[in-house]
């Protein structure tokens, strides 16, 4: 047997063909990301002249923009046959300018609220069927708390989670509810009904609570950030041992979350 056949893996190719595979794939995403950047520079372009700046033939060019079509990146205006791009760079954009700005209008906001409570103090924002923590200040007490800056974690199961759910359209926030809701400890509110009373819940009280949902001896406060429209953006939590997050506490901390939320919602534009 040569080293070629000893080499082939269980698709019989060899690792030649799967670099060369792996190259024109990386290949096809360049020549993509050169095409919105081709129509961003000149507004808008045909195959031809597309296909003149990246130095390929025709057929290439039209198949990027095909691709590029579909995916809502690029538009075509029918009657001069002519590419700018679409709205989905828009959306990504967006979606991009957003998380930009809340991470950075919160950074003073969370560092007072973390100094002010001396625990850990967090912005999270939706990522499809997950809370993501974008954002992250601690406080004197919480110097050696777990870092989550970066971790996705359970709508169902966090306080941060519930008020992105709570304030989800009621499509997607029903379709998310539909789904089976994973149990991390005792706790977890997995029952359907249960759960949607308790959004229902945060939606009217402005805060959530989650008190060892997804981690024993956790205890979290959180509050919903709005844009300018007043669409819910992101959420602003306050985090800690339930042993410093005690019952009589948490009363205060959804007040002082409440207050750090809204404050972050003026600086996104809210109100004005």
């Amino acid at each position: 047997m040569t080293r070629t056949q000893k080499q082939t893996d269980r698709t019989g190719e060899t690792p030649e063909k799967q670099s060369r595979g792996a190259g024109s794939a990386v290949q096809s995403v360049d020549r993509a990301v050169s095409v919105l950047e081709i129509l961003a520079r000149l507004g808008e372009a045909g195959v031809t002249e597309i296909a003149d700046e990246l130095e390929v033939h025709k057929s290439t060019a039209f198949r990027l923009l095909g691709v590029l079509e579909n995916r809502g990146l690029v538009a075509q205006a029918k009657d001069r046959g002519k590419y700018f791009l679409g709205a989905g760079v828009l959306r990504l954009a967006g979606a991009a300018a957003v998380r930009l700005d809340i991470s950075q209008e919160g950074v003073p906001v969370c560092r007072e609220l973390a100094d002010e409570l001396g625990e850990t103090v967090n912005i999270a924002v939706l990522d499809d069927n997950a809370a993501v923590n974008i954002m992250q200040a601690r406080g004197a007490a919480s110097v050696t708390a777990q870092n989550w800056l970066g971790r996705r974690t359970p709508l169902h199961a966090t306080s941060s989670g519930k008020v992105l759910l709570a304030h989800l359209p009621p499509t997607l926030r029903e379709g998310l509810l539909a789904r089976t809701l994973p149990r991390f400890t005792e706790r977890t509110i997995t029952g359907t009904a249960a759960l949607r009373a308790e959004l229902e819940a945060v939606v009217e009280q402005g805060y959530a609570f989650a008190l060892e949902e997804l981690e024993l001896g956790l205890a979290a406060t959180a509050s919903p950030v709005r844009a300018h429209d007043g669409k819910v953006i992101g959420a602003i939590s306050v985090s800690g041992p339930v042993y410093r997050l005690e019952p009589d506490r948490l009363p205060e901390l959804a007040k002082r979350t409440v207050a750090a939320a809204a404050d972050l919602s003026r600086r996104m534009g809210y109100g004005f």
